[in-house]
Parts: structure tokens; sequence; C-alpha cells
């Protein structure tokens, strides 16, 4: 039910986006989805790979500060009010969300919400009671 996702610490400079996107490609790791936090310093670029073992070697090597995560994937309807049906849930359970993106699934109408959960097992566990759909890893990795 977890989701691998690596984090990359990156300075906010121009060109450092397009040496990840590089270095990926090259080896062909495709990116699934991805989120984007900056400063005016610096930014953790967050990644859904379709190969994350590899995509966290090639980028440690390539001088990257890099890390491994797990994260949650819910699929939501897409639709207005489905988001908040969820984070309803989690609130009413008392489940904190440290950080969350969505993206929309090919030709399935639903959206995929990324969470990150500071009780991960805790949060999954109030979902699956709820009988809100969970996308398992590799579900995610091969859209």
């Amino acid at each position: 039910m977890k989701v691998q996702q690596i984090s990359i610490f990156i300075e906010n400079k121009s060109g450092r986006l397009a040496e990840v996107a590089r270095v990926l490609g090259e080896k062909g790791v495709n990116i699934r989805a991805l989120s984007l936090a900056d400063t005016s310093d610096f930014g953790i670029l967050r990644l859904i790979v379709d190969n994350t073992d590899v995509a966290k070697d090639i980028l440690k090597a390539s001088g990257f500060t890099v890390s491994k995560t797990e994260v949650v994937a819910v699929e939501v309807p897409d639709q207005p009010g489905g988001l908040s049906s969820i984070l309803g849930v989690l609130d009413e359970a008392k489940v904190n969300v440290e950080y969350m993106y969505a993206f929309v699934e090919r030709n399935a109408g639903n959206a995929v919400i990324i969470f990150r959960f500071d009780e991960t097992d805790d949060a999954i566990k109030v979902l699956q009671q709820k009988g809100i759909s969970i996308l398992p890893g590799d579900h995610i990795y091969g859209l």
C-alpha cells in the first residue's frame, strides 16, 4: 500500500532541474509524478518514478543529495469535493498530513493524491476503514 518516493535537495539556480531530468532520462527512468517546494536558495524536488532504486543511485552518483521515503497514493474521483471528502476523513481521525500533491490518472477520470503522513500506517488503516481506494506502488510506477 505504500509508494516509494525520492526527494532531491537542489540549489535554486538555473539548470539544476534540467540536470535532474537529463540524468534520469539518459538512464531510462520515467517520472510519474513530481512536486517542487522551494525557497530563495534551495528546493526539494519530490519524485515518483518507475524505478526508485536506479533513480536514487544515479542521482547520488551525479552529486545530488537524495533520500527515499514512503508515501501513500489515494485515488479520488476527479470532481469538485473529491479532495475535501478525503481530508474530512483524515481530519475526523486526527491524522496529520505533512504534505501532498496530485495528478490526474490517464483515461481513468480519477485524481491520484500523494500523501506523506506523520503516522503512515495509522493513516492507511483509517483510509481502508472508510473504503477509500489506496493504490499500490506497482500501479503508480506503471502509469
